[in-house]
């Protein structure tokens, strides 16, 4: 993995964070992303986090950095959990892409069940708790009041959103899935059935895109911070927690180690409780969520085959996620199913 040159980045930081690291800075890979690269900086005293989009093929609507710097510098006087942002930075010049600096957050991101049998059955559904509880939070606030009131359209978000995974699967798919355009089409058939949200009546939120276990820090009973944000915008809160609700079953679908087993530790809250947890906790009717699953479905396969993609081109750190591919047929299966389709 390329390294972003040290002295190069300290310059540009002296300009845009004056005070905050010294001139002399050493650059390491920080691994366990899945797409993202990020890169501990340290001038021997501080670390900073710099994000990056990844090598090699990208959507154009994918891995947005400033995206992420926009909502985690909103959402700072919240109580929802998120880095201390420090600046960021348009230019390619500096590193060869767009990234942002922010703050190291201490804390864990679980992701395999091992990580999860040391903590023990009552602190991982402890864990799960928070977790969804930290969700609800998000969801609960109004993004006008923190300068996020035209961060999305929430008005057609689900037919949009279908719209644009159907792109992003045409964009990385270089192979033949069965089933991919059976479900992409049924999606769009259903789509225009599904309430519209708005943010007047509260239905609309600020939806993180891709919330999950290892995507939160947590330390101590508490989620400590939420990371990856570069899928958030206005829209439907209900597709964060079908994906949640996805990754709570992944091995049940199929068993694919880099994208993490947490779910199978004991302790570890299944489906039907995940979803219960949320509606008590938020209110939110939550009664059918058999489009929001298959969706969510439809959306990881995507993901797992832009992830499959780069792997083939030799752009994911180190040569990893060699065995991803294999999860976007099972489930794409899976999304069908969610809908009832045979």
């Amino acid at each position: 993995m390329p390294l972003p040159d040290p002295a190069r980045l300290a310059k540009w930081y002296a300009r845009h964070a004056p005070g905050d690291l010294g001139p002399e800075l050493t650059v390491e890979p920080v691994t366990g992303g899945r797409s993202n690269l990020n890169f501990a900086i340290f001038d021997g005293r501080t670390v900073r986090i710099l994000r990056r989009p990844p090598l090699g093929h990208v959507q154009a609507t994918a891995h947005d950095m400033r995206r992420e710097f926009v909502v985690m510098r909103a959402l700072a006087h919240t109580d929802v959990p998120v880095p201390e942002t420090m600046a960021y930075c348009d230019d390619p010049e500096v590193i060869g892409a767009p990234f942002y600096v922010m703050e190291r957050v201490a804390g864990t991101p679980f992701r395999t069940a091992e990580q999860l049998k040391a903590e023990g059955p009552a602190a991982t559904t402890r864990i799960c708790e928070v977790m969804i509880d930290t969700l609800v939070r998000l969801h609960a606030v109004d993004p006008r009041t923190i300068g996020l009131a035209e961060f999305g359209r929430p008005q057609g978000f689900v037919r949009r959103q279908v719209e644009r995974w159907g792109r992003q699967m045409a964009g990385s798919l270089r192979r033949p899935i069965e089933g991919a355009d059976e479900l992409l089409h049924a999606l769009g058939a259903r789509a225009g059935t599904v309430a519209d949200v708005s943010l007047d009546d509260g239905t609309a939120a600020i939806v993180h895109g891709d919330y999950r276990l290892d995507n939160l820090l947590t330390s101590d009973g508490r989620v400590t911070a939420i990371l990856d944000w570069e899928m958030a915008t206005l829209g439907d809160p209900l597709t964060d927690l079908a994906l949640l609700v996805v990754y709570s079953s992944l091995t049940e679908i199929f068993d694919v180690p880099e994208l993490g087993d947490a779910s199978r530790s004991p302790g570890y809250l299944g489906p039907e409780a995940t979803i219960a947890r949320y509606a008590d906790q938020s209110r939110r009717p939550v009664e059918d969520l058999s489009f929001h699953l298959a969706l969510a479905h439809y959306k990881l396969a995507v993901i797992c085959e832009g992830i499959h993609r780069r792997y083939t081109e030799g752009k994911t750190p180190g040569g990893a996620f060699g065995t991803v591919g294999q999860a976007v047929q099972p489930l794409v299966a899976a999304g069908l199913a969610a809908l009832g389709t045979p």
